[in-house]
């Protein structure tokens, strides 16, 4: 019987062909920060993983990173073995289908099969239902449906095969496997055994890496005797294998076992990295990652330098219903100072019933050198401690106690308040007698230093309570005017020092009143807005008698954000009086071609100077302040602009801020520039002048390079500087940097710092940043 062109499905097609593909199904669970390894000897094998990053530098000096969260298998998931229904079919398509008299199907010419997500493309099939086996001739294209998307599916192509009725076990010759869309093996043969869990392929190539007809070399290889790929625990054991690279050997093993590409986290070696530097010479460090059930792992990153120095480096992450904690630290023995270094830092969050936030933080190290020494973190000051929080629309609770560690060399740690306690609490509400907004905020605070002597071993405790209330009105011709008002209380607890009681009570109000008269004008398609701004203020003035120590308010700023504030001082202990006005000015254009202008001028003029910011410099001190002028500007290309002056009178600049940055595609640039007169900041001994840049643009295909500087004018040298490269292409990732710190001190010492890492793809599942493009190389046909 001839059939040309013909679709068979259940019938007589089905009940004589009876294919039955088992399904791998895996159970698949989100991962958050994935580790993947690299072992020789049995054990899994090199893949991409992320480096830890320096925690980001807070205002305080400290550093607080963000917790990963890491909820994942301890193992991968085994293959979910799906019996056959009854009625299962397969669908065959094919120009020509012969049925012989024994049970004997065969078809030929574009045959094509599917059944349950697989696909079978072939030139002739002959299935004999007696013998439950399929003689397949080629070329071969056999599709296996991954346990997760398409893009894990397991491609065999292959010259001729015989297979079982199942299309699970058999032999093919001439066989190329694909892992993933990823990793690829070419072989002399494959055989299948165990339903497809095990495929065995003998005298193989394996590589990640483009390889083309017209240069069959690809970057790297792995070549082999023979290489078993597990379906059920996802790992590939290679017999003797040898690693080559542009053809050439470089290393061989007796074993080796890496996971497939569709593994997230797996025990074993991570990638390692080279790094040298001038303090502690080359070196190496491995890590080894240990998934510990399904929601904790441990890293152990052993690093060794040529003489200097022996390192052991932990990580412990674990993840629970209600949060995550994360524990780092190190152990080291080296000749830059004497003794046994290291540092232990830990973090934890946990969400509690009612959206409580509770976060705990652990911050210690043995010299502040040591965290530079090894690339921890740039932080001169550590805090450990406990924060409770809670945010909702018209409330407010927050609470923070801990313990602050000074590593800055003009910082004695006994004179330094290292204990500090704050609670707040605050409401908004809308009262319906008299309108407007109020709110109600009581707050505490109590810092503590070691030392017991007077006035440097200063002990404070405050209490404050806060009512204030605003309310808009929109008056003819479309002025905006506000009415504010505040009531603050303090009660001081006043220890170790004899210059002032030892309890302090105060109230302080305050009233303003505000106008603003917005002017809005369109020419052609853009629009240009004006806005004069009218706020009187007034406080009383603080006799003597009220002052309390200022341990708070020591740092002022002016800008715009500040400018119409009822008090700019930034803390409690020192407040804002007299009567003043501030006055302002603010023009926007939005242009219809892509582009935005803003400008903001103002000043304060007072009554009588405040003696609040005498020792604050000129910036707010006297019956006028300086004048401040800021400027933004942004346009469609990525571009943004800022800047920010304060000048006197005589148009003498005694602050500037300039901020430029620029985001495309290809180039991400962020640079600033800061100047500072050390007579507007309290115990600065010199100016500030001081430019920062950090950019990375694309450079070719595949090709991204990083810069960073940061560059004292007043001192007239560079305090760091940093470049880094990184090639990308489908099949392996090359990053190296070099850095170099200039500053120094009798506890830190210049240090220039290089490294490498080297990630081969197809080992464990990668993680594209989204910043990098891939160079992706392709066949000339």
């Amino acid at each position: 019987m001839t059939a040309p062109a013909r679709i068979l499905r259940r019938g007589t097609a089905a009940l004589a062909i009876g294919l039955a593909l088992a399904t791998a199904a895996s159970a698949q669970t989100d991962l958050t920060a994935p580790s993947v390894p690299f072992v020789g000897r049995g054990g899994p094998a090199l893949a991409p993983t992320e480096s830890n990053r320096r925690g980001d530098r807070l205002a305080d000096g400290t550093s607080f990173t963000a917790l990963p969260v890491v909820i994942a298998p301890r193992r991968p998931p085994a293959r979910v073995e799906t019996p056959p229904e009854p009625d299962d079919a397969a669908t065959l398509l094919a120009d020509h289908v012969d049925l012989s008299g024994d049970r004997v199907l065969t078809a030929s010419g574009g045959v094509v099969i599917w059944f349950r997500g697989a696909r079978l493309i072939a030139e002739r099939v002959i299935y004999d239902g007696n013998a439950g086996t399929l003689a397949i001739e080629g070329p071969i294209h056999l599709t296996e449906p991954g346990s997760e998307s398409t893009q894990s599916e397991v491609i065999l192509i292959a010259d001729a095969a015989q297979l079982d009725e199942d299309l699970q076990d058999g032999l093919l010759t001439g066989a190329r496997m694909v892992l993933a869309r990823e990793l690829q093996f070419a072989a002399a043969e494959v055989r299948r055994t165990g339903q497809g869990r095990m495929t065995t392929l003998t005298h193989v190539v394996a590589s990640s890496c483009q390889v083309c007809a017209s240069d069959p070399t690809p970057l790297w290889e792995i070549r082999a005797r023979r290489i078993t790929h597990d379906a059920e625990t996802r790992r590939i054991h290679f017999d003797r294998p040898q690693f080559r690279a542009f053809g050439l050997p470089v290393a061989t093993l007796p074993v080796l076992s890496a996971p497939d590409p569709t593994v997230e986290r797996m025990t074993g070696f991570l990638a390692p990295r080279f790094r040298t530097t001038s303090g502690l010479g080359f070196g190496v460090m491995l890590p080894y990652f240990i998934t510990l059930g399904d929601s904790a792992d441990l890293t152990l990153t052993p690093y060794v330098s040529a003489s200097r120095t022996a390192t052991l480096g932990l990580r412990y992450r674990q993840a629970f219903v209600n949060g995550a904690a994360e524990i780092n630290g190190a152990i080291s023995d080296d000749d830059l100072a004497s003794g046994t270094r290291g540092y232990l830092f830990a973090n934890a969050a946990f969400r509690l019933p009612r959206d409580y936030l509770l976060g705990l933080q652990l911050q210690t190290a043995s010299d502040r050198a040591y965290l530079l020494d090894y690339d921890i973190t740039d932080a001169d000051r550590l805090w450990s401690g406990v924060t409770l929080d809670r945010v909702a629309r018209d409330r407010l609770v927050t609470a923070r106690v801990g313990r602050y560690e000074a590593l800055r060399d003009e910082e004695d740690n006994a004179a330094f308040p290292d204990l500090v306690a704050d609670a707040l609490w605050e409401r908004r509400f809308r009262p319906a007698l008299i309108g407007g907004e109020g709110g109600v905020q009581l707050s505490v605070h109590a810092h503590r230093r070691r030392s017991g002597e007077d006035i440097e071993g200063r002990d404070m405790a405050r209490g404050s309570a806060r009512l204030d209330w605003q309310r808009n009105e929109i008056l003819p011709l479309g002025i905006v005017a506000a009415m504010q008002g505040r009531l603050d209380a303090d009660l001081y607890r006043i220890r170790d020092d004899s210059r002032f009681d030892a309890t302090e009570a105060r109230a302080t109000p305050v009233g303003a009143i505000e106008l603003r008269w917005p002017l809005l004008s369109r020419g052609g398609r853009a629009a240009n807005l004006l806005e004069p701004v009218l706020q009187v203020v007034w406080s009383p003035e603080l006799d003597n008698e009220d002052e309390v120590p200022n341990e708070d308010s020591r740092l002022i700023e002016f800008d715009e954000g500040n400018l119409f504030s009822l008090d700019r001082l930034p803390g409690r202990d020192a407040v804002e009086g007299g009567l003043r006005a501030n006055l302002g000015l603010t023009w926007t254009r939005i242009d219809p071609a892509g582009w935005s202008l803003g400008v903001t001028a103002g000043r304060v003029l007072r009554n009588d100077p405040d003696p609040a910011f005498e020792r604050g410099g000129e910036v707010l001190s006297g019956r006028q302040s300086d004048w401040l002028l800021s400027a933004t500007y942004s346009d469609s290309s990525g571009l943004a602009v800022a800047n920010r002056a304060l000048f006197d009178s005589d148009l003498s600049i005694h602050r500037d801020e300039l901020r430029v940055g620029w985001l495309r595609p290809g180039l991400e640039l962020s640079a600033g520039y800061l100047w500072i007169d050390a007579r507007t900041e309290e115990g600065r001994p010199r100016d500030v002048s001081e430019l920062t840049a950090t950019t990375g643009w694309q450079v070719a295909q595949g090709w991204r390079a990083t810069a960073e500087t940061r560059y004292d004018f007043a001192a007239d040298r560079a305090q760091k500087a940093e470049l880094g490269l990184e090639y990308r292409n489908e099949c392996v990732t090359v990053d190296l940097s070099v850095s170099r710190r200039f500053t120094s001190s009798d506890t830190v010492r210049a240090d220039t710092d290089v490294g490498l890492s080297v990630r081969l793809g197809g080992f464990g599942r990668s993680r594209a940043d989204g910043v990098a493009t891939v160079a992706r190389r392709s066949c000339l046909r």
